[in-house]
């Protein structure tokens, strides 16, 4: 009987200890899945609820993928900060970037000083070379220019997707390598009526210039009588030259991404501009 009174004496104490723990595990299950900042902060309000879910989950969806933070930040005003202090500073205070080297990109844009920064850190400075930047900008800064900003966005989210898989070829776009675009097919068809007429102009002209020229049907009209006699022909082979010259080589420094130092002591990639 004693027994049984200090099993249930020791079970009931288990069950205080798991019954105490249990709140403590919750909250740390949710912390872990909120651990994370969002990688789409839209201060300036440019995007509808709809717009910023769907961002929201491409942005995260890529940057699990790929181990690599996609992150959009939207501000109303930089408040006279530099626009790339301010970028590298938001990457930095608010614990973007995947693994001990915070690899990751982000792209800052402020409503009122119609500025922009993009900010690379870790693999993301390797993924996203000088040359691979300013084609970024080709792409998505035309549309936030017409304020097309769910365009820009997504154009913007596409384009590091796309980088992030090349660089992991160990060959990161540069402009030896970038990708081509399509050419319009409007642009095609232009190309070919333009062609045709300045082919048919140009036939057209040197038609013109040949009047007095009449169709022969023996070549022997087109040679002077007693101009030519051949009677023995025969190549002989004197000597050769050969030069030589030293091919080129490949400068192994170009096609890179340049550097610089935020407040927090990172190194960081980066371009910014206006629109």
């Amino acid at each position: 009987m004693k027994m049984q009174i200090i099993k249930r004496q020791w079970f009931l104490c288990v069950m205080a200890v798991l019954i105490c723990l249990l709140p403590s595990t919750v909250v740390l299950a949710a912390a872990d899945d909120s651990a994370h900042p969002p990688r789409l902060v839209d201060e300036a309000d440019y995007l509808t609820d709809s717009q910023e879910s769907e961002l929201s989950q491409k942005l995260d969806e890529i940057s699990e993928r790929q181990q690599n933070d996609v992150v959009v930040v939207t501000i109303q005003s930089l408040e006279d900060k530099d626009v790339q202090a301010y970028a590298d500073d938001y990457f930095d205070y608010n614990g973007y970037g995947y693994g001990t080297d915070r690899d990751g990109i982000l792209l800052l844009v402020s409503k009122q000083d119609r500025k922009w920064h993009l900010s690379t850190r870790g693999y993301g400075i390797t993924a996203f070379t000088d040359d691979g930047l300013a084609y970024m900008e080709t792409k998505f800064k035309p549309q936030l220019s017409k304020g097309k900003y769910a365009e820009a966005f997504s154009t913007y989210a596409q384009l590091c997707d796309d980088f992030i898989t090349q660089a992991k070829t160990g060959k990161p776009y540069t402009k030896r390598n970038l990708p081509k675009g399509m050419l319009p097919a409007k642009w095609i068809l232009i190309s070919l009526v333009v062609g045709l007429i300045i082919a048919l102009i140009a036939v057209g002209s040197m038609q013109a210039q040949l009047k007095t020229v009449h169709q022969q049907t023996m070549a022997n009209e087109y040679v002077k009588k007693g101009s030519m006699n051949v009677s023995e022909s025969r190549d002989v082979f004197l000597y050769r030259t050969v030069d030589r010259r030293v091919k080129p080589k490949e400068n192994s420094s170009g096609g890179g991404s340049s550097t610089h130092r935020s407040s927090s002591g990172a190194t960081h990639g980066g371009r910014s501009g206006s629109f």
